[in-house]
């Protein structure tokens, strides 16, 4: 298993075979990303409650656009830096760190669709096109200007509301 990647059947546990199943039957992504939407949306609904200063940090990380630094989190939900790495890490499955990057990068590919790779690093906080190409990589796993193309940024138009 990659570092980032986890194994489907950890994710969806027992019922694996039936879900991968339905996937493999779907005829489009589109039913496909309706799928697990419902799925995940199930697991949702069933799950605990998320803290107020996880949702308030997850707020100010989308808000930002992932530019939201930690210690500025943890200041404003009045929690340690530990806590809140600890606390936003159980309850969302991310660190808010890596959360604020998966956002940071959401963004960055999606303005790439019509601007100067250069200038969309330089609007999105990166010190230069060559980090915001890592980041893409590393979390893509293709090129920025691959990645606009690609399904999975499609599905996500109602993830990050405009501010």
């Amino acid at each position: 298993m990659r570092e980032n990647v986890i194994a489907l059947d950890y994710l969806w546990g027992r019922d694996t075979p039936r879900r991968r199943e339905r996937l493999h039957h779907a005829r489009t992504w589109q039913d496909r990303f309706a799928l697990i939407d419902a799925e995940l949306s199930g697991r949702f609904d069933e799950g605990r409650e998320v803290e107020p200063e996880v949702a308030w940090a997850w707020r100010q990380i989308v808000a930002s656009r992932g530019r939201a630094e930690v210690r500025d989190l943890a200041a404003g939900s009045g929690w340690s830096r530990q806590r809140l790495w600890s606390r936003f890490g159980s309850q969302i499955g991310l660190t808010a760190k890596r959360a604020a990057m998966v956002v940071r990068v959401d963004h960055a590919v999606r303005l790439i669709r019509g601007h100067a790779p250069a200038q969309v690093a330089a609007s999105g906080g990166y010190t230069d096109q060559s980090l915001l190409n890592h980041d893409v990589r590393a979390f893509a796993g293709t090129t920025p200007a691959v990645a606009v193309n690609e399904p999975w940024l499609a599905a996500d138009d109602t993830a990050w509301p405009s501010p």
